[in-house]
């Protein structure tokens, strides 16, 4: 199992565990699955599924991929959207200091700004190994 897949167990188990803790009779209304569905929305998937599928790299190049690599930060900042896979991997090649990430249906070409705001570096090593294309690296 991926340490992503975990790192969502272990939010909603914690979850759980504090509703728990907090409600009298009402928290037997709340199970693990309800605490996943949550915890998935929360980090841009529609559901528990949803993000398995995608953290779990089973997920297709034209599926919808949610938006975990988008924050309203971003949108202020210029990037390249686009609706091919093509497309974007083409203005991808035309910079080594770009890196191509899925949101839902499309696709975003971004540069260290953009990543900054997530909380990454573009300088981090684990963009080469991805060959700096998130949506090849998934499957």
């Amino acid at each position: 199992m991926n340490t992503l897949i975990t790192e969502l167990k272990t939010r909603a188990r914690l979850r759980l565990n504090g509703i728990s803790r907090e409600a009298d009779g009402d928290a037997a209304d709340q199970r693990l699955r309800d605490c996943l569905n949550a915890v998935a929305r929360e980090i841009g998937f529609a559901h528990w599924q949803h993000a398995r599928s995608v953290l779990g790299g089973r997920a297709a190049r034209n599926d919808d991929m949610g938006t975990f690599w988008h924050t309203r930060r971003c949108d202020g900042l210029l990037n390249h959207w686009f609706a091919h896979y093509e497309r974007a991997r083409e203005a991808l090649a035309v910079s080594e200091h770009r890196v191509l990430v899925p949101y839902r249906k499309q696709f975003i070409v971004v540069d260290g700004n953009y990543l900054k705001e997530l909380g990454l570096s573009i300088d981090d090593d684990a963009w080469a190994s991805a060959k700096r294309d998130l949506v090849q690296a998934y499957g």
